[in-house]
């Protein structure tokens, strides 16, 4: 049967919103206006300028910004051309973008000079410590040489001065003004809808973050959620989460040009702004996770703002732990819908309707989007269970991933023969096709909305010469989910202080995947087989941290 859908590429919707709603506003940041047709001018400019560099198709082209207009201009530009785009973690640090780089093999650094406390550029420095030493402006004195990163040839910092041995933003666009337009119309016309549009890395069970390879298909995904929401261009989206994750990216950055809905674009997420932009720009729309919405009930109970244009919020959630702030968000701020996703298969991959119960918005996920299809199997032997028993939940249609890129042993894991993606999360599927999300099999934990691989973090520890083993296992948090407690076991002879590895990685890991809590160890509770017992550590870290002689010091 063919399929209903047509598929486009990214950069078609660049053109198609500004020949639908060219003179209406587009965007808004920090006082600043722009329309679609302006929009439109500006990522055909930065396209040009992305070949004048060098930039080939399937290049990949890493964003290492904070949410500014230039990322939008940036994402878009590099899907015209037939690019890659690799949207990196701002709140990563040196060593995780050392991996992301070099995994990646990512041709092209688009990054700021700094946002914030955060020096940006100074850890590029650190990671590419031969760059700028030719002090010529030429492209052969600005080809990045560095036997760590063999396939880096350039690197672009939008800032308002310029660093030797790099591109300033300015300049790019400037050699974009004075690009081909037949050129960048050939390119444009020469990307398929199923080729890899972009890599964006989560953390997985493996210890290393997984580059998860994605088509244009999330148009479909995006128009679909839309539709559910009767999404139109009156509408206002408040963009005040990350543009590299992929809520932030499909449910804002792409959910604009869908629809021609108002994007309200925040560099950071911040609750009085957010709430004086609600009040301000008429927002209809907001989404987050249970930690976001919580701060913005509460710095709406402190200072009421007139909130009446709000329609519609989407919460991502589901689990027990976040029905209360989900019914808070109902009195407090505005209707919202529930839904489950992941990156690997698209955000909205089951979305619940705005006609559904309080109870369905609040407690469950959604009901699967037109082209998914969900199933609940028992994990040890992969037989589908009935309808209201738990079980791993199994996603199967267009919106999954393309694969793990250059990891084709995790893709075989996640995914299977007949395509179903296994998501490692447990779920029940209701009676009535109500999915509900009720938390990870995997030994993954959830910080303030990010993913954070406890192996991954036991990997950084265990570089630490004074550090002979370390387990790190979940705490729950009221306000962040969870938090990270590590347990150190010390090198025979070489002390080490909690304060010392908590240094150790302050700096060199994103601040999220640092553990709150350091408890230095003699030895570990182990099982016959020589493993580690996290089970025990984790009864041990809420009874020293939740339990009675912690209130008592409280």
């Amino acid at each position: 049967m063919t399929d209903w859908f047509e598929k486009r590429t990214y950069g078609d919707l660049v053109d198609e919103a500004a020949a639908r709603w060219g003179e209406r506003e587009a965007l808004y940041f920090e006082g600043r206006r722009w329309t679609f047709a302006e929009f439109k001018t500006l990522v055909d400019t930065a396209a040009k300028g992305l070949m004048a560099l060098g930039v080939q198709p399937g290049d990949k082209v890493s964003i290492w910004i904070t949410n500014r207009p230039e990322w939008l201009i940036c994402m878009y530009a590099i899907f015209k051309i037939g690019a890659i785009m690799v949207p990196v973690n701002t709140r990563l640090r040196s060593e995780d973008i050392r991996y992301i780089l070099t995994q990646s093999n990512t041709s092209t650094l688009i990054t700021v000079d700094r946002s914030g406390p955060v020096e940006y550029f100074a850890m590029v420095q650190e990671l590419l410590p031969g760059l700028g030493q030719a002090k010529q402006r030429t492209a052969e004195a600005r080809m990045v040489r560095a036997e760590d990163f063999p396939d880096l040839q350039r690197v672009v910092v939008s800032a308002e001065r310029t660093f030797p041995g790099t591109y300033a933003w300015a300049e790019v666009m400037a050699m974009g003004e004075r690009g081909d337009d037949a050129a960048l119309a050939e390119r444009q016309a020469a990307v398929d809808p199923d080729d890899t549009a972009f890599i964006m890395y989560t953390s997985g069970t493996t210890g290393f973050p997984k580059g998860v390879m994605r088509s244009h298909n999330l148009i479909r995904n995006v128009t679909d959620q839309a539709n559910r929401m009767a999404m139109t261009f009156d509408d206002v989206l408040l963009s005040n989460l990350p543009l590299f994750h992929v809520f932030g990216l499909s449910n804002c950055a792409i959910m604009s040009l869908v629809t021609g809905a108002r994007q309200v674009l925040t560099e950071t997420f911040d609750p009085v702004e957010s709430m004086d932009l609600i009040q301000q720009e008429r927002v209809t729309y907001v989404q987050g996770v249970d930690t976001q919405f919580q701060d913005l009930c509460v710095e709406q109970e402190r200072h009421p703002r007139d909130i009446r244009s709000l329609r519609v919020g989407f919460f991502a959630a589901g689990m027990a732990s976040s029905v209360p702030a989900a019914e808070r968000t109902q009195r407090v701020l505005v209707p919202t819908l529930s839904g489950f996703g992941m990156t690997e298969c698209g955000v909205g991959a089951a979305l619940s309707f705005l006609t559904d119960s309080t109870e369905l918005r609040c407690a469950a996920s959604g009901f699967p989007l037109p082209g998914y299809e969900y199933k609940v199997i028992d994990p040890k032997t992969n037989r589908s269970k009935p309808p209201g028993e738990p079980g791993e939940l199994c996603v199967h249609g267009y919106g999954v991933m393309q694969g793990y890129y250059k990891k084709p042993e995790e893709t075989a894991k996640a995914i299977d023969a007949d395509g179903w993606l296994h998501t490692g999360d447990m779920a029940i599927i209701r009676p009535d096709g109500h999915l509900r999300f009720m938390g990870r099999y995997k030994d993954m934990l959830r910080t303030g909305g990010e993913n954070v691989d406890p192996m991954e973090v036991e990997g950084y520890l265990l570089q630490h010469p004074a550090v002979f083993q370390v387990a790190v296992v979940g705490l729950d948090d009221e306000r962040l989910g969870q938090v990270g407690v590590a347990y150190v076991q010390p090198q025979p002879g070489k002390p080490i202080t909690a304060q010392e590895l908590m240094d150790y990685m302050r700096g060199k890991i994103a601040s999220f995947k640092i553990p709150r809590h350091i408890v230095l160890v003699e030895d570990f509770p182990m099982t016959g087989s020589g493993k580690i017992q996290k089970v025990k550590l984790r009864a041990a870290a809420s009874d020293q941290f939740h339990g009675p002689k912690a209130q008592a010091k409280a």
